[in-house]
């Protein structure tokens, strides 16, 4: 026997390849390894059985034993920013859809584990295919994202959008969209705004689940309206009325009602729709004739009564105050809306 043959050395241990940061990476990019002086051989050689595993194209976990749920989600991330598919500049891939929702804490999201596709927001222009269980899901443009877990996630509206585009059961898409709103998570306006984007507004099942969802909406920022005049102290309004000119026509609803001092709450609850402009053109025109008969209108939007409540009991309590100020308002009928 010679002892002097050389024994075939074994790969290096991972530490001495990926260990920049002082602990031990459970995944790679083959251009990763690439970079830490691993060639295409000797990432073979550490693949097989009880060694490296390929879970996506170019993308090794570096452990043996099944993926965890935030492996496969990290590796979706790797594989969108794989070195020709990703420009140098330019938005982040970023978890989405349902994945995204679990990640928001979705109660009717199913749980990571339970997923067997991660779908994976990405810029239009990169050049990239969906493989195994990752779709990629492309966007002329991408969103902020939100940090979740150490992880880009796409918002809640948009992370909605893509979830909804793959789903065909009406009653789950009504439960994820209420879900947004009633968790407050986002706007009734801002998760229709970007299912008209996705080009969703055409299937039945998503406009009926839009449709409770606007009712939702409306309900909640109802409640904070009452919150509101509750909370601050103002006097007690007229809910829900229509105001009429004495036989004559009718001016429209509003959502509180001051007759002493004809001022007048309405709720912005309008949805981003193909008939938004007829809608806007409505709302104005109705303002301003209550606005010429002495009449102040003081507009609210859901958003404004969730994230800054105290500015608008301001707004509506400096209206209040100024009333004794203007002109005698014209005299209307209040009737029950």
């Amino acid at each position: 026997m010679n002892h002097n043959t050389p024994i075939t050395p074994r790969p290096a241990p991972l530490a001495s390849r990926i260990g920049v940061t002082g602990r031990t990476e459970r995944l790679a990019s083959a251009e990763q390894l690439r970079a830490q002086g691993a060639p295409a051989a000797e990432v073979a050689a550490h693949c097989g059985p009880g060694g490296w595993q390929q879970l996506l194209p170019g993308v090794f976990l570096l452990q043996p034993g099944p993926p965890t749920s935030e492996d496969r989600l990290r590796a979706a991330l790797l594989y969108a920013r794989r070195t020709g598919a990703v420009p140098t500049q330019g938005p982040e891939p970023m978890i989405t859809g349902l994945a995204a929702l679990a990640l928001h804490r979705f109660p009717s999201a199913p749980p990571l584990t339970a997923l067997d596709r991660i779908d994976v927001l990405v810029p239009r222009t990169r050049r990239l295919r969906s493989t195994g269980w990752v779709r990629i899901v492309r966007a002329p443009e991408s969103p902020e994202p939100v940090e979740l877990t150490g992880l880009p996630v796409a918002p809640v509206a948009r992370a909605l959008a893509d979830a909804v585009s793959g789903l065909s059961d009406a009653e789950t898409v009504r439960r994820l969209l209420t879900e947004a709103v009633r968790g407050g998570h986002c706007e009734p306006a801002t998760v229709v705004r970007e299912l008209s984007r996705a080009r969703l507004l055409t299937r039945p099942h998503v406009v009926d689940a839009v449709d409770a969802l606007l009712v939702e909406g409306r309900a909640l920022s109802e409640e904070r309206l009452y919150e509101m005049v509750r909370e601050f102290g103002l006097p007690d309004p007229l809910w829900n009325v229509d105001l009429r000119l004495p036989g004559g026509p009718h001016l429209g609803g509003v959502d509180a009602y001051w007759p002493d001092q004809a001022v007048a709450v309405e709720l912005d609850t309008r949805a981003p729709r193909q008939d938004d402009d007829a809608l806007w053109s409505e709302y104005t025109r109705k303002r301003e004739h209550l606005e010429r008969l002495g009449i102040t209108v003081v507009h609210l939007t859901p958003r404004k009564l969730r994230e800054a409540r105290d500015q608008q009991a301001t707004v509506v309590r400096t209206a209040l105050m100024a009333s004794p100020d203007r002109q005698p308002a014209a005299y209307v009928v209040v009737l029950p809306r």
